[in-house]
């Protein structure tokens, strides 16, 4: 099972109350390093990064002026896309975490930063801060696994409906500002809820977000292409603002992918999780429940540092540009206890997390039991178990779990052999 708890081997098994204790209290120490050795440096950085930002967005958005000549389309539709992924990434998630309201500048502080996205700030803070942080990759708690919408765990029964979950999962990635505004508000579990039931914070909440994404269809839709109408550019611009919101929603979508989705990144049960969780314990739950991208300084940039996404889940609040200084310690503490450090280059990890999001789309070990000579008959079987009743699917079930067993059973024995 995916659940760290039902699995064969629990890779934390080996661990001692005392040994959780101990990364707690060393990690404890990592992040008070840096909370010392904040300073101008620090500020000077995100201080850049927001300049930068804001004149390549103007800059940008200048050139599309002009994007009825396609070079200019080109180089006004990258430069747009870079700045919001900017915007989002390294600057709006990091801000509105509270990594740089040690500076008290009214200007760059969780309390008064509002990004450029559908979401509202205190929506995503209150849904990412205060719910994923805490209850980070706990099924039944975190709804960030699969934002509610998806299969991903092998004990979440299966129904035929999750065979289009690839599908909404591309779709979703292709308009995941919205995705995410929704999830913020709860949508599905509200809506389905009588009018008259429907709490009056709810009410207000929808009532923010539609008038953010109002504010934001108006500004990428309408008044940056109306700017660009003296210049025969209208529907260039408009194409070129829709496109930049593309680009920024798949690449967002990709890293966090990459963070909480690829194979091996573990899931907790609500039950196994104590009601008095320790600091070390809760530490140890972001050690498992996260991955990494590896790559280059560009790369950190244009993910927020999320692509040292362990790093970020140990330490929320600490500036991100630190998280590259931090991250052979914190690899130090997963090797000297003998914990994976899951990390692997942007394509390994994104292939990774679809190949989750197909393997979980079909009936457990429906994907690891079937091969070129079995096609046919996989597929006969998919179909009884997508069109038949319960009874089908459990005794299909049963069956694929047979065949997977069998299998197990035989390589390991070849294993041995060898």
């Amino acid at each position: 099972m995916t659940t760290i708890t039902k699995k064969p081997e629990n890779p934390t098994a080996h661990l001692t109350e005392a040994d959780v204790e101990a990364i707690g209290v060393e990690l404890d120490a990592i992040r008070q390093d840096i909370l010392d050795a904040r300073g101008e440096k620090d500020a000077a950085y995100i201080r850049r990064i927001v300049d930068v930002q804001r004149k390549l967005e103007l800059g940008s958005r200048a050139v599309l002026l002009g994007s009825a000549l396609p070079p200019l389309w080109v180089l006004g539709t990258v430069g747009l896309s870079i700045s919001k992924i900017l915007e989002n990434m390294e600057i709006g998630h990091n801000v509105m975490h509270g990594q740089w309201d040690w500076m008290r500048d009214p200007k760059i502080h969780s309390t008064t930063w509002e990004w450029d996205n559908a979401s509202t700030a205190e929506g995503w803070k209150h849904s990412h801060n205060q719910v994923h942080h805490t209850y980070t990759n706990i099924v039944g708690q975190d709804n960030d696994l699969g934002y509610g919408i998806m299969r991903v765990d092998e004990d979440q029964k299966w129904v035929p409906l999750y065979l289009a979950q690839p599908l909404w999962n591309f779709i979703n990635a292709c308009f995941f500002e919205y995705g995410i505004a929704a999830y913020d508000l709860e949508l599905g579990k509200n809506l389905r809820q009588p009018k008259e039931k429907r709490s009056e914070t709810f009410k207000k909440n929808a009532r923010n977000t539609l008038r953010k994404i109002r504010k934001q269809a108006t500004k990428d839709y309408v008044v940056n292409p109306a700017l660009a109408l003296p210049f025969g550019a209208f529907l260039p611009a408009l194409a070129a603002n829709f496109t930049a919101n593309l680009v920024r929603n798949v690449w967002s979508h990709s890293v966090i992918m990459c963070g909480h989705f690829p194979e091996g990144v573990e899931t907790f049960e609500r039950n196994a999780i104590p009601e008095n969780e320790t600091r070390g314990e809760w530490y140890v739950r972001q050690m498992l429940g996260s991955a990494n991208i590896s790559g280059s300084k560009f790369m950190h940039l244009m993910t927020g540092n999320l692509s040292h996404q362990i790093e970020h889940h140990l330490f929320p609040d600490l500036p991100s540009s630190r998280y590259a200084e931090i991250a052979p310690r914190v690899k130090a503490l997963f090797d000297k206890y003998d914990l994976n450090y899951h990390s692997a280059p942007l394509p390994q990890q994104v292939g990774s997390a679809w190949h989750k999001v197909v393997r979980l789309s079909l009936p457990n070990n429906f994907l690891a039991t079937t091969h070129k000579g079995n096609l046919v008959e996989q597929g006969k079987l998919l179909w009884a178990m997508t069109t038949g009743d319960r009874r089908t699917r459990r005794v299909a079930q049963a069956r694929l779990n047979q065949v997977a067993a069998r299998q197990k059973r035989e390589q390991a024995e070849v294993a041995a052999a060898a």
